[in-house]
């Protein structure tokens, strides 16, 4: 939101306050305040008529500083609140100044206002003169933040945005909306952005948070909320990924998905017609043409129209649901289904949850409803204890008849003129509902191998993975726009992702399609999904069977070293898919990176978005190897190469060790036993560990390589398992001896 119009003046109707300098300062064991009164107060009568800032600094977890701006502190606080788990931590408070651990938050106790974040002795960035202001507009009362932005330094993160990945000049406000990837809207709004300074800022308010990033003022971030109170929250690094672990750390670590989840999804589709016998010859010429399968995803048409939710199988294209999903299981595979918070009016369920109260009434007491998406539907208010626990119910009713996950869809349309069980700000929960929405969903599905998949979120909602990138176009375009997504989810807390391959709306050339199967395979989940068509692979032509059939093996060979990823992203918060950014933070042609990716810490995935197979791509420094073909590619160097249909840059890191596993088939395996170890441009006196985790995460077996002159050597600790090593890449034409120990 903007308030300005240009450097000196304000819009029309705009009035600001700003602090002009510390008046008093309260010092307590755990909290530094201070009073800045808005004009210069030089004797007592400078008091009268004059507002006054309270400024409160407190420590919630080491090299974390929450400041809380007020200019009024009567109103009533009706929540919802983002969860913050706090960590132990001793502050040291002094008058001007406030430390927790290595971050410092400094006040100019002088004639003008001012106030610094400062780490190992260099400002990290600070509010300047009129930065901190109290704003009255034809639209209300806002407050307002801006911190200073070093030259050259790039911004990221905010949620899953589908512009720029660098946020710079963007205007963005915070508010869930079901714009598809098209627009400035966006799925999933998080007020967190991590900066190449070596901090991040969490805005602490779920309500619509209005960001100018190098926009209104160009060497600032500027932030507004409306209302009389503003905290946020600075994070220090000092790098990317240390700032990733300490946001996570406070508003919460994503679960660990199921092994079984990273296999291929194969959905019916939303509005193609299908039945038990159409589902059958799906898996049927899946399994024919020798292409894996893990999971079967039925769309919103299991349900009767009109019914949605109701939670039953239309009778008439499914009479035999327990028996379905029993034939569909027995052949090893796991079911989703497609749900949503919305009750229609049509449903049995509608009368039951409005008369118990489980539905989001207006302020009269009507039930909300609206037809935008099924006739007459109402909203589940998930503030209501009791409505939450009868939306479980029937869940539970699912997953006993044999159901493994859901695809819990919407969760953006929160309306703002209804009243909410719990008396919450309507502002404040149209963000937060998909938070509540995907807990509820998440509580309910077994421990150890709960997985969703998510379209809506906020801040926090990257406990409850997996989200998918939403409503694409059949383009490279959108290809392009969905991968920003994710790199910008991912900057925001995200630890797993994924996206309709070959996009939803419209079907896709076989060029695109062919073009996106490995993109989708080298995410962390992977899914085939469309809007009124299939999108089976035989329809696009015998490559694209073959393009799905090798990168599906290719990811089951991969999961030993995806897993341990995954685990990492579980314990630490950093996520699988990373920007170029995050993994090479000091390299400066990375700031800008967003048609390639990191897939972990050691592959380096740059998708093909031209039919002509035309890439430009940056390596960064050292020989990277080709997963695939063993082509050697050296940096730092921009490339143009062309690929062809389904083939794309797959670079292994220089020193770096692929775990490769013995399944092709299965996600779900002992990624430990009979593992080979593929060692890539191992550096004379390089000692490289490989640690594995079984299929639940847990620690499995760890591996020392080290390479001393012409000899590879492979040490495992633990028990003992059958298991090879292959070197690819290491010393001219990979020519070395190799000598493989272990306890058998």
């Amino acid at each position: 939101m903007r308030f300005s119009d240009g450097y000196w003046q304000l819009r029309p109707g705009v009035e600001a306050l700003y602090p002009v300098h510390v008046r008093d300062v309260g010092v307590q064991p755990d909290r530094l305040v201070l009073y800045a009164p808005a004009k210069r107060v030089a004797g007592r009568g400078d008091t009268l008529n004059t507002p006054l800032f309270t400024v409160e600094c407190t420590a919630p977890a080491p090299d974390v500083i929450r400041v809380r701006v007020a200019r009024h502190l009567g109103g009533a606080d009706r929540g919802p609140h983002f969860r913050i788990e706090p960590q132990p931590v001793r502050p040291e408070v002094a008058p001007g100044s406030f430390t927790s651990g290595a971050l410092t938050a400094r006040f100019g106790l002088g004639d003008d206002w001012r106030l610094e974040f400062l780490a190992g002795g260099r400002v990290l960035t600070g509010s300047p003169r009129k930065g901190l202001a109290a704003l009255s507009t034809p639209d209300g009362h806002f407050l307002r933040e801006q911190l200073e932005l070093g030259v050259g330094e790039t911004v990221y993160g905010l949620g899953e945005r589908f512009g720029p990945l660098v946020k710079n000049g963007q205007s963005v406000d915070v508010w869930n909306a079901d714009g598809g990837t098209s627009s400035e809207q966006a799925y999933k709004n998080v007020p967190f952005y991590i900066t190449s300074g070596g901090y991040g800022v969490f805005v602490d308010d779920p309500g619509p948070v209005s960001f100018e990033v190098a926009s209104e003022a160009v060497s600032r971030v500027q932030f507004s909320v409306p209302g009389q109170v503003l905290t946020y929250l600075v994070i220090h690094g000092p790098t990317p990924k240390d700032v990733l672990r300490k946001y996570t750390a406070l508003t919460g670590r994503p679960a660990l998905p199921p092994a079984w989840s990273f296999g291929l999804w194969l959905s019916t589709s939303f509005t193609t017609r299908y039945d038990e016998a159409t589902v059958t010859s799906i898996v049927d010429g899946m399994a024919e043409r020798g292409l894996p399968l893990s999971v079967l995803h039925f769309d919103t048409f299991w349900m009767r129209e009109f019914h949605w939710c109701d939670f039953e199988w239309d009778p008439d294209t499914f009479p035999d649901p327990a028996g379905m999903l029993a034939r569909l299981k027995a052949r090893g595979l796991r079911v989703c289904v497609w749900i949503n918070p919305y009750i229609a009016q049509r449903s049995r369920l509608f009368a039951e949850a409005a008369a118990a109260g489980y539905l989001v009434r207006r302020p009269n007491g009507d039930v909300w409803q609206c037809d935008q998406w099924q006739a007459g539907m109402g909203l589940v208010d998930f503030t209501n204890p009791d409505a939450r626990a009868w939306f479980q119910d029937k869940l539970r009713a699912l997953l006993a008849m044999g159901v493994d996950a859901f695809k819990s869809d919407f969760g953006e349309r929160i309306p703002t003129d209804v009243v909410w069980a719990d008396g919450a700000d309507p502002l404040r929960m149209h963000n937060y509902y998909a938070l509540l929405y995907n807990e509820a969903v998440f509580e309910v599905l077994p421990q150890g191998g709960a997985v969703l998949f998510a379209r809506a979120a906020t801040a926090g909602g990257q406990q409850f993975p997996v989200h998918w990138g939403g409503d694409c176009e059949s383009t490279f375009p959108s290809m392009a726009e969905t991968l920003r997504g994710g790199l910008s989810l991912a900057m925001s807390g995200f630890g797993f992702w994924s996206h309709d391959i070959g996009g939803f709306e419209g079907t896709p050339d076989p060029a695109l399609f062919i073009r996106w199967i490995p993109f989708g395979l080298l995410s962390s989940h992977s899914r085939l999904h469309g809007n009124e068509s299939y999108r089976v692979p035989w329809l696009f032509g015998e490559r694209a069977v073959a393009v799905l059939a090798e990168f599906t093996r290719l990811k089951a060979r991969l999961m030993p070293y995806l897993y341990a990823a995954a685990a990492a992203a579980h314990r630490e918060g950093v996520p699988m898919l990373r920007p170029m950014f995050l993994e090479f933070p000091d390299d400066p042609a990375c700031a800008y990176l967003e048609r390639q990716y990191m897939l972990g810490d050691s592959i380096l995935v740059a998708p093909v978005f031209t039919a002509s197979g035309d890439v430009e791509l940056y390596v960064p420094a050292g020989r990277w190897t080709d997963l695939r073909s063993g082509e050697v590619l050296t940096g730092p160097a921009w490339l143009r190469r062309r690929y062809g249909p389904g083939d794309l840059p797959v670079l292994v890191r220089p020193g770096a060790v692929i775990p490769w596993g013995a399944h092709d088939e299965r996600f779900d395996y002992d990624y430990a036993t009979d593992v080979t170890l593929r060692a890539f441009e191992l550096p004379d006196g390089a000692a490289v560990a490989v640690a594995l985790v079984d299929a639940e995460g847990r620690p499995a077996a760890t591996f020392t390589v080290r390479r001393t002159g012409d000899v590879v050597e492979a040490r495992r600790g633990g028990s003992a398992a059958p298991w090879r090593m292959q070197l690819a890449g290491a010393g001219d034409a990979g020519q070395l001896g190799i000598r493989c120990s272990s306890p058998d």
